[in-house]
């Protein structure tokens, strides 16, 4: 039987002062961290770390630790986010006796066992016009609402100066969305549900598992919604939001790791190996890869014992 679509509660950026916020963190014994996963984001990721740490680390006190975790960088993405004043890991630091791992889920699912918070913000690392609203955003709701584990954030995306704004990316609108009307329709109301903004309660966030690639995004949404239901998800509009636009060569791959998440949690035999070919180009070769709940894997355990 297909469930009903469900309409996942709305927050407003603006409506979420971070002084108020910084109130009830205290007052609750919070710890905040907010994690950027990061691959050649020189460019970008300095002045987002220093725009954390001066207005919501150093002068509220909202966020504890701002955690950049490196994948593989070959520019200065280390260095850069080092001297803004983040903490910077390397993903194959992170769990090492577990071997290595690739893409963005790897980078998330490592910044959870990285980091101290208990609340934990992701934010992309290469976003040209950052704002703490993206922060405060996020974690808005898990701090006003104890019925809130997991917050999607959602935007506007001018593709260029003066461009008319448009809501989801190509891969969201090509095949994300279409592919949730079709398998997983009680979560069509998700504004976007592939954006790189998103928080969640660490409670939570150990008891999934993290697709490794960049079907992590839409992985995390259905999973989130199958462990405890679309009423622990908020959506928080953040305004708008601008950052590298990627070549159609680069989002052919990203699309069929977001078909074969979407064909996975509704209980396809998806083949886990594909290969992409096009005329003209090299085939790329695209592995469905996941990582485990946190909560399985012993030395994580251990540590957080």
């Amino acid at each position: 039987m297909r469930r009903l679509p469900v309409l996942p509660r709305r927050f407003h950026h603006a409506d979420l002062p971070a002084d108020v916020l910084a109130e009830r963190k205290r007052a609750a014994g919070h710890v905040v961290s907010v994690c950027l996963p990061a691959r050649d984001e020189a460019d970008t990721v300095g002045a987002i770390v220093a725009t954390i740490r001066a207005a919501l680390v150093e002068e509220i006190g909202l966020v504890d630790e701002v955690l950049v975790v490196d994948d593989h960088s070959t520019d200065r993405t280390t260095a850069v986010a080092a001297a803004a004043g983040a903490r910077v890991v390397a993903v194959d630091d992170v769990l090492p006796e577990l071997g290595p791992g690739r893409g963005k889920g790897e980078a998330l699912w490592k910044s959870v066992a990285a980091a101290d918070g208990d609340l934990i913000v992701w934010c992309d690392a290469d976003v040209t016009d950052f704002s703490p609203r993206f922060v405060t955003g996020l974690l808005g709701p898990l701090l006003l609402d104890p019925e809130v584990d997991f917050v999607k954030g959602y935007y506007e995306r001018p593709v260029d100066p003066g461009a008319e704004a448009s809501g989801g990316g190509r891969v969201t609108e090509l095949v994300a969305r279409p592919a949730i009307a079709l398998l997983h329709p009680h979560l069509a109301a998700v504004v976007q549900p592939l954006g790189g903004e998103y928080a969640g309660r660490r409670s939570l966030l150990e008891q999934l598992p993290f697709v490794q690639g960049y079907g992590v995004d839409l992985g995390l949404l259905l999973d989130v919604a199958d462990l405890e239901g679309a009423g622990a998800i908020a959506q928080v509009d953040l305004g708008t939001r601008r950052h590298r636009n990627r070549t159609l060569a680069e989002l052919g791959p990203q699309a069929l790791e977001v078909l074969q998440t979407a064909l996975a949690r509704a209980g396809a035999d998806v083949p886990r190996e594909a290969t992409l070919v096009r005329p003209d180009r090299d085939p790329v070769e695209v592995v469905l890869a996941e990582r485990p709940p946190l909560l399985e894997v012993p030395s994580y355990r251990r540590r957080t014992a």
